[in-house]
């Protein structure tokens, strides 16, 4: 994106690519459908040591904005839950549009070319100018953009590139973990993995963040969009809440009783919660027979309990399975308008390589896309000015 967008202000840009050909990521994602943006993403959709870095940038390229640029394309997509947009027919389509727009570079006075399997051996900056070495040959121009993501999902080829790289240049790192990532459950909890498969509804919580989702048991703890949103929050030690019964209101069982007093905490819960799930909730509350037998303090007690679960889990599974990561580069190094570094002129970094996180749902994608246009304009202009880029 801040190749192409740098090519059709008249600049020449060389994208060099680790990996045999581009936009991995953008084909698994979306179970290969891409969830290229999403339609409400904005700076409160972000996690950052600066929650205000991102305004910038998001507010000068918008998801309309990328949608139109879709849309131009002939990319038929479709609307799931919560403004999240995905292609009707293969995320290739995405990268075939963001190579499309690399290419459409010369028709503004500008060149684009993008060299695969390209491993990075040094990376030099003298006199004004950066010189990146690889197995191929030696590559210069004033500006150098980092965007080589996280280390999340290392099988597609994720590292710590990024970091090395601005430690290198004197630039500050967050502490990266992982985020949007399955939580793992030990103790007493490894009971709950007897409903490995199971799923629910429910409002998960951490550190005062809650989000309204679905989670899911697993043979290792807990996953599902409402347990990967909360997990970027979430800090080693730290416990999460989940609310079973969130479309109920205070006082529901007591109301349950009065209804029907010969109804059983399990026989209620079942009608709102999986068989297995109902029966182990019950089994940990400990409140058996009918509910008419039960005193409705005690039956307060439970919608409590059900409403303010606590889980406390020993881990996550780790950047394996992180979608993407928290932390990064720190936004105190970089212009939230160009994403330059303070430091050293003509350095930019962009994307998950940069101390900004977005929600489950298509808002990570739409942060590369606005930084890279950001990176992109920037260096466009300085092509326009008469600098060569080489």
């Amino acid at each position: 994106m801040c190749a192409a967008r740098a090519g059709q202000k008249g600049a020449r840009a060389l994208v060099l690519e680790k990996s045999e050909k581009p936009g991995k990521k953008i084909l698994i994602s979306g179970g290969g459908r891409c969830n290229f943006t999403n339609i409400g993403a904005g700076p409160n959709n972000y996690l950052s040591s600066n929650p205000h870095f991102a305004k910038s940038a998001l507010a000068r390229y918008t998801p309309r904005d990328f949608l139109d640029l879709v849309e131009s394309h002939g990319i038929a997509w479709h609307e799931k839950t919560l403004g999240q947009l995905f292609c009707d027919g293969s995320a290739k389509q995405i990268v075939e549009m963001l190579l499309s727009e690399c290419a459409r570079s010369n028709e503004f006075g500008g060149d684009v070319e993008i060299r695969c399997g390209e491993e990075i051996a040094s990376v030099v900056h003298s006199n004004g100018t950066y010189t990146v070495t690889t197995q191929n040959g030696a590559y210069s121009a004033p500006a150098l953009v980092i965007a080589t993501g996280g280390p999340s999902i290392p099988k597609m080829g994720a590292t710590g590139f990024a970091y090395e790289l601005a430690r290198q240049f004197g630039m500050k790192v967050v502490e990266p973990r992982p985020a949007l990532v399955p939580l793992t459950l030990g103790g007493e909890e490894v009971l709950f993995r007897e409903i490995s498969g199971v799923s629910a509804p429910v409002v998960a919580t951490a550190n005062k963040s809650s989000f309204a989702e679905a989670a899911l048991f697993t043979h290792k703890g807990l996953s599902g969009p409402a347990i990967l949103q909360v997990s970027s929050y979430w800090r080693p030690g730290d416990p999460i809440t989940i609310d079973f019964m969130p479309d109920r209101t205070e006082g529901w069982l007591v109301e349950a009783k009065q209804a029907n007093p010969r109804a059983t905490l399990k026989s209620v819960l079942r009608e709102a919660l999986p068989d297995r799930l109902a029966e182990i909730l019950v089994d940990k509350i400990g409140l058996q027979g009918e509910l008419g037998n039960l005193s409705d303090k005690a039956l307060r007690s439970a919608e409590t309990r059900l409403s303010r679960w606590t889980f406390t889990p020993n881990g996550s599974e780790g950047f394996a399975k992180a979608e993407v990561t928290v932390g990064g580069i720190s936004t105190a190094e970089l212009s939230s308008k160009t994403m330059e570094s303070r430091k050293n002129p003509g350095l930019y970094a962009i994307g998950e390589a940069v101390d900004v996180t977005g929600w489950l749902g298509g808002y990570n994608f739409q942060w590369a896309w606005a930084s890279g246009v950001a990176a992109g304009e920037a260096i466009g202009a300085m092509a326009c000015s008469g600098a060569e880029l080489r």
